[in-house]
């Protein structure tokens, strides 16, 4: 069996809608773990983080286990709590977050240095977010570890400036640019990050190792690693572009798992994050996909 462990931050996620609020959970990289298991039940899917002792963590742990995905590599701060986002949308479904995450338990994931839980997996999947929250030498280590760990890798480049600078955001995904076997960036993020445009982000790809894909809204996704050229509706409807990318990565990496080409990959991943985005939410009932 498959076993792929997702690394990041499980948190308390309230969207709100005029002067109430469905509070539900969430994540990047959660949010990718679930699409994934979703879409390939039969794949083993392990989150990785850390939690408190307090109702909210017993929530978020209740609620990955309901989708079927492990928890047994969740660590428990006895005195930190999980971190808590709002969304905000505005027109077209774009949405902005606000955060208050700075004292989150999962800052404190691999703190110790020790990354055995890591070992026995067939794919690491882990973002721009989970290094982003860590201390700048654990990244360093992590990034050693996973370098050296003779495991696929897959990462995507999900930038939030007010968790590191630019610099710190640059030199960590320079270097998983470098080694990642599935390169997973958003192309807005590789602009904020890089600077350049359109043109020369996916420029910035044409030699880079691995098979994966850039993620380009509406306009669908570029293949990186081999020539996809297929054309991809755009979405019924745009409600909430919330989750977008991270179910475009859940989708793909199914599609690759089960040994499906990487034209049927991309449009596994587009035809799932059109149907997010109808949605309300990072996480979308079972019944909407």
């Amino acid at each position: 069996m498959t076993r792929v462990a997702c690394i990041g931050e499980a948190m308390i996620e309230m969207s709100l809608d005029g002067d109430t609020a469905a509070l539900g959970v969430a994540g990047d990289t959660l949010n990718t773990a679930v699409y994934l298991k979703r879409s390939a039940p039969e794949i083993e899917v392990d989150y990785i983080t850390r939690l408190g002792r307090d109702p909210f963590s017993d929530r978020i742990k209740t609620f990955i286990a309901s989708e079927g995905i492990g928890t047994a590599a969740i660590g428990i701060d006895p005195v930190a709590t999980p971190g808590l986002y709002a969304i905000t949308l505005g027109e077209g479904g774009e949405r902005s977050f606000t955060y208050w995450r700075s004292a989150s338990a999962a800052r404190q994931l691999f703190a110790d240095g020790d990354f055995s839980m890591l070992e026995g997996y067939d794919l690491v999947y882990l973002s721009g977010i989970s290094l982003a929250i860590l201390p700048h030498a654990v990244r360093l280590e992590l990034i050693a570890y996973l370098k050296d760990a003779g495991v696929r890798v897959a990462y995507d480049n999900n930038h939030r400036p007010r968790l590191w600078t630019v610099k710190e955001a640059r030199d960590v995904t320079s270097a998983f640019w470098g080694f990642a076997d599935i390169p997973l960036p958003s192309i807005d993020d590789e602009i904020a990050v890089f600077g350049g445009d359109k043109a020369d982000a996916r420029a910035r790809f044409s030699t880079a190792p691995g098979l994966g894909a850039m993620k380009c809204g509406a306009d669908g996704p570029f293949s990186i690693g081999a020539q996809v050229d297929q054309s991809y509706p755009p979405a019924d409807r745009v409600i909430d572009t919330t989750s977008a990318g991270d179910s475009f990565n859940g989708a793909y990496l199914a599609a690759r798992l089960q040994g499906m080409t990487q034209a049927e990959a991309l449009r596994a991943g587009h035809d799932l994050a059109a149907k997010v985005v109808g949605c309300r939410g990072a996480i979308i009932p079972k019944t909407a996909m």
